[in-house]
């Protein structure tokens, strides 16, 4: 590998094992082998480089999450033991990605401080909606439709809010059956309420 690729090796490797804030220039430049000048020369920044570390960390976390639904799709033909088997599925990814999600939140709380961040974090939005609705639904890919956006906008803000949870308390955090449990009864809120 060049320089700039190991400088992105090396920001991964600090963003799961250090976090977005506690991430020093120096701290990349030890964990690649890689000088402190690279990092302006190649990069600009410290922090456009722990950005495109973790817009590329996602990627990868992305193709993790789609292995879960290949597994998924292999338990069962019925949709409603596909979608728990995916959430359980997830322990394994979070597992793996613990210090990436983590991090992912913190670099969320600096987003609007840091407009640079929030402009990453903003441009990978869509993509990240169409990539998770094709996940969920066992597809390689879906089409750049409001009703994908919006299914994929369901599912990260579901996502997101387990990633939370199991960050807090991992053994309090919902299984596939308590998803699909919750699912059926907001479902049923939402288009049967009961009228007083």
């Amino acid at each position: 590998m060049g320089n700039r690729e190991d400088l992105m090796a090396g920001a991964k490797r600090c963003l799961y094992e250090k976090g977005y804030g506690r991430t020093t220039a120096r701290d990349i430049a030890t964990a690649s082998g890689v000088s402190l000048a690279a990092i302006g020369y190649h990069f600009g920044s410290k922090e456009t480089l722990l950005n495109a570390a973790m817009i590329e960390a996602i990627g990868e976390m992305g193709e993790a999450l789609g292995a879960v639904v290949i597994a998924a799709n292999q338990v069962s033909d019925d949709p409603e033991v596909r979608f728990a088997a995916v959430w359980d599925g997830l322990r394994d990814v979070f597992v793996e990605h613990r210090g990436l999600w983590a991090a992912q939140f913190e670099a969320l709380a600096q987003a609007g401080h840091a407009p640079e961040l929030a402009q990453a974090f903003a441009a990978a939005q869509k993509e990240g909606r169409l990539g998770l609705a094709a996940v969920f639904r066992g597809l390689p890919e879906v089409p750049d439709t409001e009703e994908e956006v919006a299914r994929g906008s369901f599912y990260q803000t579901l996502l997101a809010g387990y990633c939370a949870q199991w960050l807090a308390a991992p053994e309090l955090a919902p299984s596939g059956q308590d998803f699909l449990r919750g699912l059926r009864l907001v479902s049923d809120s939402v288009f049967n309420p009961v009228r007083p």
